[in-house]
């Protein structure tokens, strides 16, 4: 028997170039290669029309997301309000097959009892988004953005049990499973992170250089870099290369200040595969212990050492897998130590042992299963 699904995404998925939009591609791509016929629907506000996902797909469809100001003024989150179509709620009326709501994000469809009856409903939770967003917030330069940022927090606080009325809710990592059963949600099953990976293929030996990859237009990200700079780089003999999506102007200046930095800016799908490849250390921190950061499984699938601090790895799983290091001094300790250390084929079949729950294939069974 045929199993058709409804996919609603909150973004155009292709091209799947930062994490959320990620774990949507590659989740769909692996449902289909099961033979599950996906039906797909995407809030489109910039991307466009992606003809790759017809490959994949039976039929795709997109709706408008409504960026208006005054979609601040509802009391459910902008990132709720901003996607309702009444289009789609037709739609997806025509027939009673599952669906598959990526992120809070497209839960204003849990609210349409109408949609809810004589079928399967389940969502991708990405993140606890009140936390993932209060955190946000916290690490925001810009005033306006920081209201925007913790108001948005206070309202998603108060509109994430609507996850109650889910029939299934796909955390992305064990403390995220954790938050989500404490929030009253009934079945939680954890699915971790989509990504393209199908083998690790971690070279051997050594590369010169450490690298920081990340969307460096999230406060998050750059904010790990200005810690990096900062207490970590500055004045060391080991060679840094920063790669990511548009990075602000007072990074780029810092950069050109620093002999043993290299910034990369914007490069393409290749370019940075080839950076984490050929890196000898990935060195990932982070302020925000939320979810599961898709650069960090694609670190280990791909690259050689990762160095991290422990809220990177907090509730993942693999930690074990990386070198945990909270303080400027045991960072560039470590560091030090790796630059001289030989990946070997030992380490990589460590590594394919312990990533093997990671995989693609593990992480969409749950969805099969309740197909």
């Amino acid at each position: 028997m045929e199993k058709h699904l409804h996919i609603v995404a909150f973004n155009v998925p292709l091209p799947a170039n930062y994490g959320g939009v990620i774990d949507v591609f590659y989740r769909l791509k692996a449902l289909a290669e099961h033979g599950v016929r996906i039906h797909l629907h995407c809030f489109d506000y910039g991307r466009g029309p992606a003809a790759e996902l017809e490959r994949w797909c039976e039929e795709v469809h997109y709706y408008r997301r409504d960026m208006s100001p005054l979609r601040m003024l509802d009391r459910r989150p902008f990132i709720v309000a901003s996607r309702h179509s009444e289009e789609l709620v037709q739609r997806l009326m025509a027939d009673r097959y599952p669906i598959l709501l990526e992120g809070l994000h497209c839960c204003l469809l849990l609210e349409d009892e109408r949609l809810l009856r004589d079928r399967l409903v389940m969502v991708r939770a990405h993140n606890i988004e009140a936390d993932y967003y209060g955190e946000l917030a916290a690490a925001e330069r810009r005033i306006g953005k920081r209201l925007y940022l913790k108001m948005e927090a206070h309202k998603l606080r108060r509109y994430e049990p609507v996850l109650r009325k889910a029939d299934a809710v796909l955390a992305i990592s064990a403390a995220d499973r954790k938050g989500l059963e404490a929030m009253g949600c009934g079945k939680v099953l954890l699915s971790s992170g989509m990504h393209p990976f199908g083998e690790v293929t971690s070279r051997m030996g050594r590369g010169d250089y450490a690298l920081y990859h990340g969307n460096l237009a999230v406060a998050e990200n750059y904010h790990a870099v200005e810690y990096l700079l900062d207490k970590v780089f500055e004045g060391s003999q080991v060679r840094l290369v920063v790669a990511g999506k548009e990075p602000p102007a007072w990074l780029r200046e810092r950069v050109e200040g620093m002999e043993n930095v290299e910034l990369v800016d914007s490069p393409d799908d290749a370019t940075m595969q080839r950076l984490v490849a050929e890196a000898q250390v990935c060195v990932m921190v982070t302020g925000q212990a939320t979810g599961l950061k898709l650069k960090l499984l694609n670190s280990l699938y791909a690259g050689r050492f990762c160095l991290v601090n422990s809220a990177m790895v907090a509730g993942t799983g693999l930690e074990g897998l990386c070198t945990v290091a909270d303080t400027p001094e045991g960072m560039r300790s470590v560091l030090e130590a790796l630059m001289h250390k030989d990946f070997t084929e030992e380490l990589l079949q460590e590594r394919r042992r312990l990533l093997q729950p990671f995989s693609p294939q593990q992480a969409v069974q749950p969805i099969l299963d309740l197909l």
